[in-house]
């Protein structure tokens, strides 16, 4: 299937989308559709990764290294986070 998120697709934040984060958690807000996600602390820490680079490649990378979780449970919860930000229209995936 062609239009699957892998870690080799690139994200990008879309317009009107904002961040607020307190006390190490986080919550999105896409002023275009008013749709909102919460984010524990690691959610907060993939945003914020994903916000630098784009590469979820890279944001694996980092995850890895900060983190003690295998690189197959990071793998299926990074592209999970990922899908469900793009189906809520918080980033598009180029996949």
């Amino acid at each position: 299937m062609t239009d699957e998120i892998t870690l080799k697709s690139r994200v990008q934040i879309a317009e009107g989308v904002l961040f607020q984060e307190l006390q190490g958690e986080a919550v999105l807000l896409n002023l275009t559709t008013g749709i909102y996600l919460g984010l524990d602390q690691i959610g907060t820490r993939i945003w914020q990764l994903l916000q630098e680079d784009g590469s979820l490649h890279r944001v694996m990378e980092v995850m890895l290294a900060e983190y003690d979780v295998t690189q197959e449970k990071l793998a299926a919860d990074l592209l999970n986070l990922v899908g469900q930000m793009e189906k809520q229209g918080l980033l598009s995936v180029a996949k």
